[in-house]
């Protein structure tokens, strides 16, 4: 029986403080152990601010979906448990050198992003996909974030499966009426 593994990486992105990490993983005759998580070699990239995880939530999404872009008042590790998904964050931190970057992941089992408070998430199913948050705050109703409409053409993101924004079963409402990045600007007294 022949094994393969592949070590723990983490880079940074566009986006100031976001990472994009390849999780240990032993592949074998019989299949794929990941390590979603050791506090240990996640300590030397995550800020020291994440001492833990306070949530953890698994959402099935079905291919062409999307989901996003939000920006709660938490931290976030995100991957897939299965399938595919395509990735889109967008920094909305108004006191942040990289306000308003875009960047695009293809996360697959294995592939994490880091996504820091105050940076939208959002994603597209490339297939029908389970995505996995990690949060280091619990959810709560009316908690402070930000949201950004998903298909604001200034955030060029070109998402790989066409959008209608009249199929409910593809995107929300709330989505795709959430404020844009102009909007946001305005809000936040930056224009």
């Amino acid at each position: 029986m022949s094994a393969h593994i592949e070590q723990f990486n983490a880079k940074d992105s566009s986006i100031e403080g976001l990472k994009i990490i390849s999780a240990k993983s032993a592949t074998d005759d019989r299949g794929t152990v990941r390590e979603l998580f050791r506090g240990s070699v996640y300590a030397e990239v995550l800020p020291d601010t994440v001492k833990g995880w306070k949530q953890i939530n698994l959402t099935r999404t079905k291919k062409g979906a999307v989901r996003g872009l939000h920006g709660e008042a938490m931290n976030k590790l995100v991957t897939v448990a299965y399938g595919s998904v395509f990735g889109a964050y967008v920094d909305t931190r108004p006191d942040s050198k990289t306000f308003g970057a875009v960047q695009t992941v293809h996360i697959t089992p294995g592939v994490q992003v880091f996504v820091p408070q105050g940076v939208c998430n959002g994603f597209q199913a490339l297939e029908d996909a389970e995505y996995l948050y990690f949060f280091d705050n619990e959810w709560a109703p009316g908690m402070p974030g930000t949201a950004l409409c998903p298909l604001d053409p200034e955030l060029e993101i070109k998402w790989p499966i066409d959008i209608d924004t009249n199929d409910l079963n593809q995107i929300s409402e709330k989505d795709s009426k959430a404020p844009t990045l102009t909007e946001l600007r305005k809000k936040l007294g930056m224009d």
